[in-house]
């Protein structure tokens, strides 16, 4: 198991309760002799800590864990940050009950005492890398690790757009717009557009169309190396929009590619040891709990 020492602090800005939970965590850190670095942002809204700060690159660079306090939105953006440099993350739960920030603010002193004691589980997680290419040349890109959704914008319109998967043409499409999802996705946006859930083990990744003129058009699963091209047909009316986790975007325009594969780096998530992906489904989701005689 790995020794965490030097651990760095995310934390969600605008958020009292994170703040909270945030002083609570530095202090029970503290007790326990590690190292406490804040990003920049964070250190704003602890107008009074004498800590280290650095900029998220350098959090990365210099920490051997990174707890994230807030809800899966905060935790989706330091991954994309943090994830090539290698660093685990733990995420402490301040928003809605989180699929990725499993740790209640109840609990701070307990879990994170445990994984400070080598009792914990990792899993890694892959990224998505999406670029949009004009006339041959790149023109803007983004990461994502839950998805990368091609959307009308702020108008309700159909897009034209041809599908290609491998180099494979596999059709063409009318529709609001198109849904790429990692297995850790699969949970979020995508599972609203009818798409499957997908165990965050699984090298897959799916397409849920948004809305397709044809009821013959389903969401695709298919192998996580695979290289993905949406062609924005010539026709279209519309500028679509492609975004990243819902947190970037870029403006296409007609016979732009839209190029979406798996990043070589992975983010290496760590979970307290009696993580249950079925449990938080069951929770969040509203499944069925154990019948009862």
């Amino acid at each position: 198991m790995a020794e965490f020492t030097r651990i760095g602090l995310i934390g969600r800005l605008g958020s009292e309760t994170a703040v909270y939970s945030l002083k609570r965590l530095i202090h029970f850190l503290q007790t326990q002799g590690s190292e406490v670095i804040l990003d920049e942002e964070t250190a704003s809204v602890l107008p009074d800590q004498t800590m280290e700060t650095v900029t998220r690159d350098d959090l990365g660079k210099s920490c051997d864990l990174v707890i994230v306090v807030g809800g899966d939105g905060s935790l989706l953006g330091a991954a994309r940050l943090l994830a090539k440099f290698n660093v685990p993350l733990l995420g402490v739960n301040r928003g809605r009950l989180g699929f990725l920030t499993d740790i209640t603010p109840e609990e701070i002193e307990v879990k994170v005492g445990e994984v400070l004691a080598g009792k914990y589980m990792m899993e890694s997680r892959f990224l998505l890398d999406m670029s949009v290419l004009r006339n041959g040349q790149l023109i803007g890109g983004g990461e994502a690790l839950n998805d990368v959704v091609v959307h009308p914008g702020k108008f309700i319109r159909m897009i034209e757009f041809e599908l290609y998967i491998d180099g494979q043409f596999v059709y063409s499409q009318r529709s609001d717009g198109m849904i790429v999802s990692t297995p850790t996705g699969s949970t979020a946006y995508a599972l609203s557009g009818g798409g499957p859930i997908m165990h965050p083990k699984l090298d897959a990744i799916v397409m849920v169309p948004m809305y397709p003129h044809t009821l013959s058009s389903r969401p695709i699963v298919v192998d996580g190396n695979a290289e993905i091209r949406l062609l924005i047909g010539e026709q279209n009316t519309a500028y679509p929009h492609v975004t990243c986790d819902g947190q970037t975007h870029v403006v296409t325009e007609p016979g732009d590619e839209i190029h979406v594969h798996k990043k070589p780096h992975k983010l290496h998530l760590i979970h307290p040891l009696n993580h249950n992906f079925y449990e938080i489904c069951r929770n969040k989701l509203g499944w069925g709990s154990h019948l009862v005689n």
